[in-house]
Protein backbone atom coordinates (compact mmCIF):
# COMPACT_ATOMS: atom_id res chain seq x y z
CA UNK A 1 0.00 0.00 0.00
CA UNK A 2 1.55 3.27 -1.16
CA UNK A 3 0.92 6.15 1.46
CA UNK A 4 2.38 9.07 0.29
CA UNK A 5 0.36 12.24 2.37
CA UNK A 6 1.18 13.73 5.64
CA UNK A 7 -0.89 15.54 8.64
CA UNK A 8 -3.79 13.70 10.04
CA UNK A 9 -6.65 12.01 8.60
CA UNK A 10 -9.66 11.08 11.13
CA UNK A 11 -12.71 9.48 10.06
CA UNK A 12 -15.40 10.26 13.04
CA UNK A 13 -18.61 7.52 12.34
CA UNK A 14 -21.77 8.99 13.71
CA UNK A 15 -21.66 12.63 13.26
CA UNK A 16 -24.71 13.17 12.29
CA UNK A 17 -25.87 14.67 15.89
CA UNK A 18 -24.59 14.82 19.00
CA UNK A 19 -21.29 13.91 20.51
CA UNK A 20 -19.91 12.56 17.53
CA UNK A 21 -21.01 16.13 15.39
CA UNK A 22 -19.00 18.00 18.16
CA UNK A 23 -15.99 15.96 17.72
CA UNK A 24 -15.99 16.20 14.19
CA UNK A 25 -16.75 19.80 14.58
CA UNK A 26 -13.64 20.47 16.82
CA UNK A 27 -11.17 18.23 15.48
CA UNK A 28 -11.78 20.07 11.95
CA UNK A 29 -10.11 23.18 13.24
CA UNK A 30 -7.31 21.37 13.88
CA UNK A 31 -4.16 22.60 11.74
CA UNK A 32 -3.32 19.84 8.76
CA UNK A 33 -6.14 17.78 10.21
CA UNK A 34 -8.43 16.24 7.56
CA UNK A 35 -11.79 14.75 8.76
CA UNK A 36 -13.97 12.64 7.63
CA UNK A 37 -17.75 12.16 9.25
CA UNK A 38 -20.33 9.47 8.74
CA UNK A 39 -23.79 9.06 9.23
CA UNK A 40 -26.97 7.68 7.84
CA UNK A 41 -27.96 11.74 7.70
CA UNK A 42 -25.21 13.40 7.14
CA UNK A 43 -25.48 15.17 4.01
CA UNK A 44 -28.80 16.39 5.14
CA UNK A 45 -29.06 20.52 5.15
CA UNK A 46 -30.14 20.01 9.04
CA UNK A 47 -26.56 18.46 9.73
CA UNK A 48 -24.36 21.75 10.78
CA UNK A 49 -20.66 20.84 9.83
CA UNK A 50 -17.55 23.10 9.29
CA UNK A 51 -17.40 23.23 5.11
CA UNK A 52 -13.87 21.66 5.50
CA UNK A 53 -15.57 17.98 7.10
CA UNK A 54 -16.37 15.54 4.33
CA UNK A 55 -19.27 13.77 4.42
CA UNK A 56 -19.70 10.49 3.76
CA UNK A 57 -23.56 8.88 3.85
CA UNK A 58 -23.24 5.91 5.89
CA UNK A 59 -25.53 3.66 7.94
CA UNK A 60 -23.25 1.78 10.24
CA UNK A 61 -25.33 -1.48 10.72
CA UNK A 62 -25.17 -2.03 6.63
CA UNK A 63 -21.32 -3.73 6.89
CA UNK A 64 -21.24 -3.01 3.03
CA UNK A 65 -21.88 0.45 3.79
CA UNK A 66 -19.00 0.46 6.18
CA UNK A 67 -16.45 -0.62 3.92
CA UNK A 68 -16.84 1.06 0.43
CA UNK A 69 -16.77 4.48 3.66
CA UNK A 70 -13.27 3.42 4.88
CA UNK A 71 -12.18 2.55 1.33
CA UNK A 72 -13.43 6.12 0.30
CA UNK A 73 -10.62 7.42 2.89
CA UNK A 74 -7.97 4.82 1.41
CA UNK A 75 -8.53 5.85 -1.58
CA UNK A 76 -8.24 9.67 -1.37
CA UNK A 77 -5.87 9.84 1.76
CA UNK A 78 -3.96 6.57 1.58
CA UNK A 79 -3.99 7.00 5.16
CA UNK A 80 -6.35 7.11 8.46
CA UNK A 81 -4.77 7.88 12.10
CA UNK A 82 -7.60 8.92 14.10
CA UNK A 83 -10.69 6.87 14.75
CA UNK A 84 -13.88 7.78 16.41
CA UNK A 85 -16.84 5.39 17.00
CA UNK A 86 -19.31 7.11 18.25
CA UNK A 87 -22.81 5.59 16.69
CA UNK A 88 -25.76 4.80 18.75
CA UNK A 89 -28.81 3.77 18.72
CA UNK A 90 -31.29 2.70 21.54
CA UNK A 91 -33.12 6.44 22.75
CA UNK A 92 -35.84 6.26 20.26
CA UNK A 93 -39.47 5.27 21.81
CA UNK A 94 -38.15 6.52 25.26
CA UNK A 95 -41.76 8.02 25.97
CA UNK A 96 -44.89 5.71 25.06
CA UNK A 97 -48.19 7.47 23.19
CA UNK A 98 -49.71 7.21 26.25
CA UNK A 99 -47.21 9.42 28.58
CA UNK A 100 -45.27 6.59 29.86
CA UNK A 101 -41.29 6.69 30.00
CA UNK A 102 -39.82 3.40 29.46
CA UNK A 103 -35.60 4.89 30.06
CA UNK A 104 -35.94 4.07 33.47
CA UNK A 105 -38.01 1.18 33.64
CA UNK A 106 -36.81 -2.14 35.07
CA UNK A 107 -35.47 -4.23 32.39
CA UNK A 108 -38.23 -6.90 32.71
CA UNK A 109 -40.17 -3.93 31.46
CA UNK A 110 -38.20 -2.25 28.41
CA UNK A 111 -38.91 -2.25 25.07
CA UNK A 112 -36.84 -5.74 24.11
CA UNK A 113 -36.00 -3.96 20.65
CA UNK A 114 -33.85 -1.77 22.74
CA UNK A 115 -31.28 -4.49 22.98
CA UNK A 116 -30.36 -5.13 19.37
CA UNK A 117 -30.73 -1.12 19.14
CA UNK A 118 -27.76 -0.45 21.77
CA UNK A 119 -25.29 -3.73 20.36
CA UNK A 120 -26.28 -3.48 16.82
CA UNK A 121 -26.38 0.23 16.38
CA UNK A 122 -23.72 0.99 19.11
CA UNK A 123 -21.42 -1.96 20.04
CA UNK A 124 -21.18 -4.08 16.71
CA UNK A 125 -21.28 -0.52 14.76
CA UNK A 126 -17.30 0.17 16.82
CA UNK A 127 -16.53 -3.39 15.78
CA UNK A 128 -16.91 -3.56 12.44
CA UNK A 129 -15.82 0.05 11.86
CA UNK A 130 -12.57 -0.91 13.99
CA UNK A 131 -12.09 -3.68 11.96
CA UNK A 132 -12.31 -2.73 8.54
CA UNK A 133 -10.36 0.24 9.15
CA UNK A 134 -7.50 -1.37 11.17
CA UNK A 135 -5.16 -2.54 7.91
CA UNK A 136 -5.44 1.05 6.81
CA UNK A 137 -4.21 1.98 10.46
CA UNK A 138 -1.50 -0.75 10.43
CA UNK A 139 -0.41 0.37 6.82
CA UNK A 140 0.05 4.40 8.29
CA UNK A 141 1.83 3.36 11.42
CA UNK A 142 4.19 1.07 9.46
CA UNK A 143 4.92 3.71 6.76
CA UNK A 144 5.65 6.07 9.63
CA UNK A 145 8.59 4.04 11.31
CA UNK A 146 8.74 3.91 14.65
CA UNK A 147 9.33 7.35 15.60
CA UNK A 148 6.15 8.42 14.18
CA UNK A 149 2.85 9.12 16.32
CA UNK A 150 0.32 6.73 17.72
CA UNK A 151 -2.95 6.08 15.74
CA UNK A 152 -6.25 6.22 18.11
CA UNK A 153 -9.21 4.19 18.11
CA UNK A 154 -11.75 6.52 20.53
CA UNK A 155 -15.09 4.49 21.63
CA UNK A 156 -17.36 6.62 22.62
CA UNK A 157 -18.57 4.92 26.27
CA UNK A 158 -19.98 5.85 29.66
CA UNK A 159 -20.02 5.70 33.10
CA UNK A 160 -23.15 2.97 32.90
CA UNK A 161 -20.32 0.33 31.87
CA UNK A 162 -18.83 0.83 35.80
CA UNK A 163 -22.26 2.29 37.60
CA UNK A 164 -25.69 1.46 37.59
CA UNK A 165 -27.66 4.82 35.74
CA UNK A 166 -30.96 3.34 35.66
CA UNK A 167 -31.24 1.52 32.46
CA UNK A 168 -29.90 -2.21 32.50
CA UNK A 169 -29.64 -2.56 28.52
CA UNK A 170 -27.38 0.66 28.35
CA UNK A 171 -25.07 -0.45 31.31
CA UNK A 172 -24.31 -3.59 29.68
CA UNK A 173 -23.88 -2.03 25.89
CA UNK A 174 -21.57 0.50 27.52
CA UNK A 175 -19.48 -2.43 29.54
CA UNK A 176 -19.34 -4.29 26.30
CA UNK A 177 -17.84 -1.23 24.86
CA UNK A 178 -15.34 -0.98 27.03
CA UNK A 179 -14.37 -4.73 26.95
CA UNK A 180 -14.20 -4.50 23.46
CA UNK A 181 -11.62 -1.57 23.71
CA UNK A 182 -9.44 -3.53 26.41
CA UNK A 183 -9.16 -6.35 24.19
CA UNK A 184 -8.73 -4.33 20.61
CA UNK A 185 -5.86 -2.62 23.04
CA UNK A 186 -3.85 -5.35 23.45
CA UNK A 187 -4.45 -7.12 19.24
CA UNK A 188 -3.43 -3.70 18.54
CA UNK A 189 -0.64 -2.82 21.03
CA UNK A 190 2.69 -4.22 18.64
CA UNK A 191 0.68 -2.25 16.08
CA UNK A 192 1.47 1.44 17.67
CA UNK A 193 -2.22 1.93 18.07
CA UNK A 194 -4.17 3.07 21.17
CA UNK A 195 -7.27 2.16 21.28
CA UNK A 196 -9.57 4.22 24.30
CA UNK A 197 -12.94 4.73 25.58
CA UNK A 198 -13.67 8.21 26.54
CA UNK A 199 -16.69 9.11 28.87
CA UNK A 200 -18.41 12.69 28.60
CA UNK A 201 -20.00 13.97 31.12
CA UNK A 202 -23.69 15.70 30.63
CA UNK A 203 -23.05 17.41 27.10
CA UNK A 204 -25.02 20.09 25.54
CA UNK A 205 -26.41 17.88 23.09
CA UNK A 206 -29.71 18.78 21.45
CA UNK A 207 -31.44 15.83 23.59
CA UNK A 208 -30.09 17.18 26.73
CA UNK A 209 -30.64 21.07 26.51
CA UNK A 210 -34.36 19.53 25.60
CA UNK A 211 -34.56 17.79 29.32
CA UNK A 212 -32.75 20.66 30.82
CA UNK A 213 -35.51 22.54 30.08
CA UNK A 214 -37.32 20.35 31.55
CA UNK A 215 -35.61 19.90 34.64
CA UNK A 216 -33.73 16.80 33.90
CA UNK A 217 -29.92 18.14 34.02
CA UNK A 218 -28.25 20.85 35.58
CA UNK A 219 -25.97 22.45 32.84
CA UNK A 220 -23.85 24.15 35.36
CA UNK A 221 -20.63 21.82 35.23
CA UNK A 222 -21.56 20.49 31.15
CA UNK A 223 -19.55 19.86 28.30
CA UNK A 224 -19.87 20.97 24.92
CA UNK A 225 -20.15 18.60 22.43
CA UNK A 226 -16.96 20.17 20.96
CA UNK A 227 -15.03 19.58 23.92
CA UNK A 228 -14.72 15.44 23.49
CA UNK A 229 -13.46 16.11 20.18
CA UNK A 230 -10.40 18.69 21.72
CA UNK A 231 -9.58 16.02 24.21
CA UNK A 232 -9.41 13.56 21.19
CA UNK A 233 -7.01 15.93 19.73
CA UNK A 234 -4.76 16.25 22.62
CA UNK A 235 -4.29 12.60 23.27
CA UNK A 236 -3.36 12.13 19.44
CA UNK A 237 -0.93 14.96 19.36
CA UNK A 238 0.68 13.91 22.47
CA UNK A 239 4.08 11.54 22.15
CA UNK A 240 3.39 7.69 21.45
CA UNK A 241 4.61 6.35 24.27
CA UNK A 242 2.44 8.65 26.47
CA UNK A 243 -0.57 7.79 24.31
CA UNK A 244 0.36 4.12 24.65
CA UNK A 245 0.03 3.84 28.25
CA UNK A 246 -3.54 5.16 28.43
CA UNK A 247 -4.82 1.94 25.36
CA UNK A 248 -6.78 -0.18 26.36
CA UNK A 249 -8.17 2.14 29.43
CA UNK A 250 -11.70 3.61 29.93
CA UNK A 251 -11.17 7.80 30.87
CA UNK A 252 -12.88 10.65 31.66
CA UNK A 253 -12.93 12.91 29.09
CA UNK A 254 -12.97 15.68 31.83
CA UNK A 255 -10.06 14.31 33.57
CA UNK A 256 -8.48 13.77 30.96
CA UNK A 257 -8.75 17.42 29.64
CA UNK A 258 -7.81 18.64 33.32
CA UNK A 259 -4.52 16.53 32.84
CA UNK A 260 -3.73 17.71 29.43
CA UNK A 261 -4.70 21.60 29.72
CA UNK A 262 -7.48 21.16 27.30
CA UNK A 263 -10.11 23.92 27.97
CA UNK A 264 -13.82 23.87 26.60
CA UNK A 265 -14.60 26.18 23.83
CA UNK A 266 -16.05 28.58 26.22
CA UNK A 267 -12.80 28.44 28.38
CA UNK A 268 -14.80 26.95 30.86
CA UNK A 269 -12.82 23.35 32.71
CA UNK A 270 -15.24 21.07 33.63
CA UNK A 271 -14.79 19.27 37.11
CA UNK A 272 -14.24 15.19 36.60
CA UNK A 273 -17.09 12.84 37.36
CA UNK A 274 -16.31 10.19 40.22
CA UNK A 275 -18.33 6.93 39.31
CA UNK A 276 -20.76 6.96 42.04
CA UNK A 277 -21.33 10.81 40.54
CA UNK A 278 -22.23 10.00 37.19
CA UNK A 279 -25.29 11.73 35.94
CA UNK A 280 -28.23 9.15 35.51
CA UNK A 281 -30.07 9.83 32.08
CA UNK A 282 -33.47 10.07 33.70
CA UNK A 283 -35.87 10.04 30.81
Amino acid sequence: MSIERTGVVALVAGASRGVGRGIASALSQRPGWIVYATGRTILSEDVKLPPGVRRLACDHTDDDQVRRAIERVQGEEQRLDVLVNSVWGGYEGTETEEGGKTWTAKFWEQPLERWDKMFVAGVRSAFVTSALAAPLMMATREHEGSSGSAGLIANISYWAAQHYVANAIYGASKAATDKLTRDMAHELATHRIAVVSLYPGIVRTELVCALAEKGFFDLSNSESPEFCGLVIAALQEMPAAELMKKSGGAHGVAALAQEAGVADIDGTQPAPFAPDDAPTLAM
